[in-house]
């Protein structure tokens, strides 16, 4: 029975904070489109909206190490914060389209900050033989925001009016930034001669222990993105009445899934969560793409969420181990771009397959990227025990 302390002040602080960071961002979602149309905005608008706001939040990542060095964790996490936060108050003022994409820009770049700063630091706060559990409990949050955030925000913009939400997500980010004001930050010793090496854009963009964790982190992204930009269309083609009920079913899942797996993971290892999971993510989208019915949908919706929810903290919290302390910044950058790459370019990518063959065509294409994902994860464990079966050799020689 491992006994560390798990629960501390801190880690929860830094876990609501997070939640609240993440409920600013979820929020607008759904309802920034639909402000972007009032303002005489399009479609094109829209996606331009979305993708400054992926690209930015990429961008910066790619100078977290030296923002780190610069400033320390403490103070450039506050810097993110409070970006987003400018941001959130600022939409207020936002009359016209050109002012909303100059405010996403901000909002991108204090995303980016945040995000990465956040895992990181909880990271180093957890004990190492707790961390895959851990971070999964962290993970809740982020869940608790995706699931109740995009929700409220509609309901708010449907029955009070766009300023009201543009308040409520500033409230939102001043919650954030009050619990991490009561957070003791870690000294975590930082190598200097690995910042102050002269590293190439590639190597800033992905940590370079972590290439085949970033490949796999793509390929999860682009399924990712399958979901999140079209499930809603999915169900009205194929007739399926309250949508909504996939995301309230899978939000369930997620919260069970990672009550269990990080224990699993700090116990056993990635390989025993992994797969699981990769088989779970890959038939809730074949079942996905054959639903013509809701308790079909909402199956496919029970092994997504379990899938997701076993996958994404544990491919987060292998990267963590995989690399010393001091770079546990750069894993978290390496994560987040990926998942935000392969979420940009597979929504651009199967949208296209959707406007040719449907979007069911959108999940079958999902089935056959996690069974990519689960061929490639099998093949690392193939070499990796033929590699330990060859030491083992020489060793009785």
């Amino acid at each position: 029975m491992n006994n560390e302390k798990l629960w501390t002040k801190d880690f929860i602080l830094f876990t609501i904070s997070n939640t609240f960071l993440f409920s600013g961002f979820h929020i607008f979602l759904p309802t920034l489109p639909l402000y972007v149309l009032k303002q005489g905005g399009t479609s094109t608008d829209i996606g331009l909206l979305s993708a400054i706001f992926v690209f930015c939040a990429i961008l910066i990542r790619l100078f977290t190490d030296y923002g780190i060095k610069r400033w320390g964790k403490k103070y450039y996490l506050y810097i993110g914060c409070i970006l987003c936060f400018i941001a959130a108050l600022s939409y207020t003022l936002a009359t016209s389209v050109p002012k909303l994409l100059s405010l996403r820009v901000l909002h991108g770049l204090g995303f980016g900050i945040a995000t990465t700063l956040y895992a990181t630091i909880v990271a180093d706060i957890l004990p190492a033989s707790r961390r895959g559990e851990g971070m999964g409990y962290f993970g809740l949050g982020t869940t608790l925001a995706m699931a109740v955030a995009p929700g409220l925000g509609v309901w708010i913009v449907d029955n009070i009016s766009f300023q009201t939400l543009f308040i409520v997500a500033t409230i939102s980010q001043i919650v954030a930034l009050v619990c991490m004001s009561f957070c003791s930050f870690p000294n975590v010793r930082t190598d200097s001669s690995i910042i102050q090496e002269d590293v190439s854009l590639l190597d800033k963009l992905i940590e370079k222990r972590l290439l085949f964790q970033a490949f796999l982190t793509i390929l999860f992204g682009i399924c990712i993105g399958g979901v999140l930009n079209f499930i809603a269309l999915l169900a009205k083609e194929v007739h399926i009445a309250n949508a909504g009920y996939f995301f309230l079913v899978c939000t369930l899942c997620i919260f069970l899934s990672r009550l269990v797996t990080g224990r699993i993971f700090d116990r056993k290892g990635p390989a025993w969560v992994l797969l699981p999971g990769s088989v779970l993510f890959l038939l809730g989208f074949a079942v996905l793409a054959q639903s013509k019915t809701m308790p079909v949908f909402l199956a496919a919706s029970a092994l997504y969420g379990f899938g997701y929810g076993t996958l994404f903290p544990a491919m987060q919290t292998w990267m963590f181990n995989l690399v010393p302390p001091s770079k546990r910044s750069a894993a978290s950058a390496t994560f987040y771009n990926m998942v935000d790459i392969g979420n940009g370019a597979g929504s651009i990518a199967l949208g296209i397959l959707a406007g040719k063959w449907g979007y069911a065509s959108i999940y079958w294409c999902s089935t056959a990227i996690m069974g990519l994902f689960l061929a490639s994860y099998l093949g690392l464990l193939a070499i990796s025990k033929q590699e330990t079966s060859l030491v083992h050799a020489e060793a009785k020689k």
